[in-house]
């Protein structure tokens, strides 16, 4: 759903759940982020999400990665680690029911990779597929990852590369080449344990995954959440092959231009920023990256972790006192 929208939906379900009546629910609908907390003791605290969405790319198997690896996602982006997940799948009654084995298989795979189990799940029939998780994780009440933890003269960190958006969309009228699709598909497949389980051991109290709101979206969010202004640097942030190429063409995702509506006026750019690029700052993501805030003390662990685990991630920017604003300069 488009960001005004979704506020507007929340707003009367916030007044319900008053935070002081539940004070065991660290995360919910008083502060939105990317999963709810639950406090089960002191050193546990129960995470869940759920996700899904209907086909982002025309392989069977590749679909239902996708789907696992977004779900899974958010549980990284608390600091947790997920535990199960259940299956939710609507599926049309006349295609093949050996589409939806292998859109199960790439879940399930998915999710073992994650050190998790499939539990069970729910399905119903629909005109469309559309699947996805509900995802159960653990994590400690003190170390949790949320979108308020970001501070001045922290370091932002992105461990994918921006433009599943635009690179899909293109393929969904047959242009994108397609080694810039099996590219954006590796990507959309990655999961982001690495990234999670890494900041986790440098003590990295700010995260916040990448997808629908795009990257400008986000940041602004765990801006917004904590308080602080985010400058992100143009020249350092990640694209994927064709990406760039495919903006400049202006095939964009209904939900890329939504975004753009809903956040621009909170984001300030530099005079003579390319279109192309500065739409790619708002590309609706499907299962992209962590968008971290890391203390300049912190960062030496993450970076041996990283490293250690062979895995990429660019600094992008930094964070400023200004409270609101995304500057990209």
């Amino acid at each position: 759903m488009e960001p005004a929208v979704l506020a507007q939906v929340l707003g009367p379900l916030q007044g319900l759940f008053a935070p002081q009546d539940y004070p065991n629910l660290l995360v919910g609908l008083g502060a939105p982020d990317d999963a709810a907390v639950y406090r089960l003791d002191d050193q546990r605290a129960m995470i869940l999400t759920t996700d899904f969405f209907t086909p982002i790319v025309d392989d069977a198997y590749d679909y239902g990665a996708i789907a696992a690896t977004n779900a899974l996602s958010d549980v990284y982006a608390m600091g947790g680690q997920p535990l199960l997940a259940l299956n939710l799948v609507a599926f049309p009654a006349n295609l093949p029911v050996e589409i939806l084995t292998q859109i199960l298989r790439g879940m399930a795979e998915t999710v073992r990779d994650a050190g998790a189990v499939i539990a069970g799940g729910h399905s119903i029939q629909d005109k469309e597929p559309k699947v996805g998780l509900c995802v159960v994780g653990m994590g400690h009440p003190d170390k949790l990852m949320t979108k308020a933890g970001a501070r001045p003269d922290d370091v932002l960190v992105l461990t994918k590369p921006l433009g599943s958006g635009v690179i899909t969309t293109c393929a969904k009228v047959n242009q994108a080449a397609p080694e810039h699709v099996a590219a954006a598909t590796r990507w959309m497949k990655k999961l982001n344990r690495a990234a999670g389980e890494s900041a986790m051991l440098a003590g990295v109290r700010c995260g916040t995954d990448i997808t629908g709101f795009g990257l400008i979206g986000h940041a602004w969010e765990m801006a917004h959440a904590s308080g602080v202004g985010l400058q992100i640097s143009l020249g350092a942030v990640p694209f994927m092959d064709g990406a760039q190429r495919y903006a400049d063409e202006g095939i964009f995702a209904g939900g890329t231009l939504a975004n753009h509506n809903a956040y621009l006026a909170h984001t300030k750019f530099m005079d003579d920023m390319c279109d192309g690029d500065c739409m790619l700052l708002f590309d609706a993501q499907t299962s992209g990256g962590l968008l971290l805030a890391i203390a300049p003390e912190q960062l030496p662990v993450f970076r041996a972790e990283m490293t250690r685990r062979g895995e990429a991630w660019w600094e992008i920017g930094k964070v400023v006192a200004e409270p609101g604003s995304i500057q990209v300069v």
